[in-house]
């Protein structure tokens, strides 16, 4: 028997000593505590109230901190990257942006930490980043369930960074 797995005299089954421990995951825009509510965000007027951040009208005597999404674009740091690529892409360019806006302003009412970062155009791709990674799934299956193609998902376990590509 290896070093992997070896009996104890008490009991017949092997002790593990080849387990995998997880790393400790760094990301500079989780909060690290509980922030202290009332919070607002200078940035946006989010507030930070029952644990999450919400839209409300700004609380007497809270106090300012700069919310996950405002830290994200202040950085220019997006969590989720979405390329819309192809002839489609071109043909129908202003339509399938205006239903991304759509689709952030859906998702914003309610979640005030997803947002789109940014729209640019590469090389006649169109690359949207977003605060979040759900922010851009969201976007990406929206146009993929408007409009079909071919949509593909890339994680990265490293940066907690999602890249979407879509193409038509």
């Amino acid at each position: 028997m290896g070093t992997a797995a070896r009996k104890t005299s008490r009991t017949s089954r092997p002790i593990r000593r080849d387990r995998y421990i997880k790393e400790y995951e760094h990301d500079t825009y989780k909060t690290r505590g509980k922030l202290r509510e009332p919070a607002v965000c200078p940035a946006c007027n989010a507030v930070f109230h029952k644990g999450r951040w919400q839209w409300l009208a700004r609380p007497r005597g809270a106090r300012e901190t700069l919310c996950p999404a405002c830290h994200r674009l202040q950085d220019k740091y997006p969590g989720g990257y979405l390329t819309l690529s192809g002839p489609f892409q071109k043909q129908h360019g202003d339509e399938i942006l205006r239903l991304a806006r759509n689709v952030e302003r859906r998702e914003k009412k309610n979640h005030p930490l997803r947002r789109i970062l940014s729209l640019e155009e590469q090389d006649g791709d169109v690359l949207i980043t977003t605060t979040t990674m759900g922010m851009a799934r969201a976007i990406g299956d929206a146009v993929h369930h408007a409009y079909k193609g071919e949509l593909c998902y890339q994680y990265t376990d490293e940066a907690d960074i999602l890249r979407v590509a879509w193409k038509r």
